[in-house]
């Protein structure tokens, strides 16, 4: 039997920033193929300066969701992402009458739900945060 109990000694770590940071850097991507509907949206919810908020969200998206898939800074950065998820969720999904926007509220929190699992565990053996430590990823072999 072998031993999962480190996440030193395991991928599934990984396996779980990637399909976190997938949603974040597909949302940034589609916000730039997208501008205007982008910022049209931002400013139908009454945010001032729908343009600022656009770019914001892109830099905050991409660059979130970059640095926690390749695992650096990565209880900062997931911190970030989860914050960014709930307050995204309370600005934009809020009207929880809707089933759409309930469903995007409460997918905003379980995204914050898991970013705060990274924040509490780190980011496992496949990352730049253990190689700057000097650790190399190790594995249970009994």
């Amino acid at each position: 039997m072998h031993s999962t109990s480190s996440n030193n000694t395991t991928a599934l770590p990984l396996a779980g920033r990637i399909l976190l940071a997938a949603i974040f850097v597909v949302s940034a991507l589609g916000k730039i193929a997208a501008p205007e509907a982008t910022q049209g949206y931002i400013a139908s919810v009454g945010l001032p300066v729908p343009l600022l908020s656009y770019l914001a969200s892109i830099v905050i998206e991409l660059a979130g969701g970059i640095l926690l898939l390749v695992g650096y800074r990565t209880r900062v950065v997931a911190a970030g992402l989860a914050v960014f998820s709930i307050v995204s969720a309370l600005i934009f999904h809020h009207a929880l009458g809707d089933q759409n926007q309930l469903f995007h509220y409460l997918k905003n929190l379980a995204m914050a739900g898991g970013l705060i699992q990274v924040v509490a565990y780190g980011a496992g053996a496949f990352s730049i945060d253990i190689k700057r430590q000097g650790r190399a990823p190790t594995f249970a072999t009994r």
